[in-house]
């Protein structure tokens, strides 16, 4: 498991962090605009996003519960809380997610064979390289 396992607020979370080449403002579209999210993330996201916004995702509400262009966004979705932060690294954009889970809904490793999945396709798209 790549992501590691860490505590927050009581409630376990992982976390990844990747280097990624490419610019901060270019990785910032990618987790943000919902066309970008449809090639890459877990399902479509019908977002804008804004602070405070909700909005209903298989019977669970979803609320952008932080925004600061272009370096974080973060939202709830139902009991699960998800973050990116991005910045500036000499080699393009350093990432970091996090995830608190609901251990309801999986393991730990579970939850991160998903996520690496998921980051190397956030790799692949600002490099207009194929995702399958």
């Amino acid at each position: 498991m790549n992501g590691h396992l860490v505590d927050v607020d009581g409630r376990p979370a992982l976390q990844f962090e990747r280097t990624l080449p490419h610019p901060v403002a270019r990785v910032w579209r990618a987790v943000t605009e919902p066309a970008e999210l449809a090639q890459w993330f877990v399902g479509p996201v019908s977002w804008t996003p804004a602070l405070g916004e909700t909005f209903a995702v298989a019977g669970a509400t979803v609320e952008i519960t932080a925004l600061d262009p272009p370096r974080v966004l973060a939202w709830t979705w139902g009991a699960e809380s998800y973050r990116f932060e991005l910045r500036d690294a000499p080699e393009g954009c350093r990432l970091r997610f996090t995830h608190v889970f609901d251990a309801a809904h999986g393991p730990a490793a579970q939850h991160a064979a998903g996520w690496e999945t998921y980051l190397d396709r956030l790799d692949a798209l600002p490099a207009d390289r194929p995702i399958s």
